[in-house]
């Protein structure tokens, strides 16, 4: 595998970004590690970050490097600091960037395939959101996408939570109007259920000691009412990173990856 951290600048942000991207890598001697054949256009793992985290975090926290080597797939890891994947009231617009400029760019650095079959989405807590976001926001870009423990529920959960309700404000505008808006996931997952157009896969999964649970449990009851490809796993975990290496390995056995 080639592990690349990108620099470059985004005219959407109107500031330099960072990505950082593993791409597959054809090796046969390489100790403990397995290759994959060239392709001539890779699918793509858009991976995102949770709340307190950067682009680097997945490589560090977990093996996700490693568990990629054989499946001829890229991985991007994009930084979003703390912009919940959202064009910001007051702030960047970082969901233009995450859906509209920033495939284009990279795949104007890397051999990474266009078609919507082969790019997917996935991410935790904030990353979960943000994930579910992009793939029921643009369907016809994303064939999956799959939170862990997702912050799934935010059109309650921003006017709940005292603590974070300042930086909410500022990422969201008026908390009150996320609710059947296109930053309520649960709306989101509505209106493609109802859609006549193309449908993403979605893998959802969370611990059942982590504080988001009651949420993905109230999200996961919802979307067996709709008419989705949907699947959701639990089991013991709380909001960890053991917890989030062990279900990545989930997810991308789960990818709908053509052969």
């Amino acid at each position: 595998m080639a592990l690349i951290n990108c620099d470059f600048y985004s005219e959407v942000l109107g500031v330099s970004s960072l990505i950082c991207v593993i791409l597959p890598q054809n090796t046969t001697s390489q100790i403990g590690m397995g290759g994959s054949l060239k392709k001539e256009k890779y699918p793509t793992l858009y991976l995102l970050h949770g709340l307190s985290d950067d682009q680097t975090i997945w490589q560090r926290r977990t093996s996700i490097e490693r568990y990629v080597s054989e499946m001829g797939i890229a991985v991007v890891m994009p930084a979003a600091g703390r912009s919940f994947y959202t064009n910001m009231g007051n702030g960047y617009d970082y969901f233009t960037y995450m859906t509209e400029e920033l495939p284009e760019i990279a795949r104007s650095f890397f051999p990474l395939s266009g078609r919507r079959e082969d790019n997917f989405v996935a991410g935790l807590s904030m990353g979960g959101y943000g994930a579910f976001k992009m793939a029921l926001s643009c369907p016809d870009k994303f064939s999956a996408g799959a939170s862990l423990s997702g912050a799934v529920n935010m059109a309650e959960s921003a006017i709940k939570d005292e603590s974070l309700s300042k930086e909410l404000t500022n990422v969201f505008g008026d908390v009150k109007a996320i609710k059947n808006s296109g930053n309520d996931i649960f709306y989101l997952a509505k209106k493609v259920s109802e859609s006549k157009g193309p449908k993403p896969k979605l893998f959802q999964c969370c611990g059942t000691e982590d504080f988001l649970y009651a949420d993905n449990i109230k999200f996961r009851d919802y979307a067996k009412t709709l008419s989705l490809d949907y699947t959701f796993e639990e089991g013991p975990g709380t909001h960890e990173w053991g917890y989030w290496d062990t279900n990545i390995q989930r997810v991308l056995n789960w990818l709908p990856i053509q052969k």
